[in-house]
């Protein structure tokens, strides 16, 4: 089992991800911010890893931290669960319409961590929740996942349907990626032999 478990606490925030590859996409995520719980089901669900999430934050200045740093943990996680990234896939791209909304995202588990963010979200808050928050907690996972992301609106104008379609997005391609190949399961997919 390709798992990973990761506590984090700082004087902002609490956290603990634990994450299987070879899972289901079953999630149990709380983290104190009902849209992002909304959010990482999805990206759960759809990259079919299996997410257990808890996390307390300083809400009583805002969602910021604890966002942020759940996707420090998860993109952790995810790295102690790839360990040497044997026999993955690597790659995973997918084009994802919801409604009105179509994202493209296309990711490399390279170990350079970049972001590319060309999202247009034409209001500042879902609900209660931050839009600003989405990009920080996709930097925050690009970066500690070590995985070159981009992600590309081409239409939408509904907040919720284009953030919603980037979660769903990425989730897909994140699947792609971490699944084996069984022609190349013993090798590491890279030319240098590491990544």
């Amino acid at each position: 089992m390709r798992t990973g478990s990761v506590s984090r606490k700082t004087a902002e925030t609490e956290i603990t991800v634990e994450i299987n590859l070879d899972g289901t996409g079953s999630y149990d995520n709380q983290t104190g911010v009902g849209f992002f719980d909304h959010m990482l089901d999805q990206l759960s669900r759809h990259s079919l890893i299996d997410f257990k999430i808890r996390a307390k934050g300083d809400y009583h200045i805002d969602d910021h931290h604890t966002v942020e740093d759940t996707g420090i943990a998860l993109g952790q996680a995810l790295v102690q669960a790839l360990g040497d990234k044997r026999g993955i896939n690597r790659y995973g791209e997918c084009h994802l319409p919801m409604d009105d909304a179509q994202v493209r995202a296309a990711l490399d588990l390279s170990a350079r961590p970049f972001l590319v963010w060309n999202l247009d979200i034409p209001t500042q808050k879902i609900g209660t929740f931050d839009t600003e928050l989405v990009r920080e907690f996709f930097t925050a996972f690009a970066t500690n996942g070590g995985i070159t992301l981009h992600i590309d609106q081409l239409h939408g104008g509904n907040s919720h349907h284009i953030v919603e379609a980037a979660f769903k997005a990425v989730a897909r391609a994140l699947r792609t990626a971490v699944e084996t190949d069984p022609r190349k399961a013993g090798d590491i997919p890279s030319t240098k032999g590491a990544l």
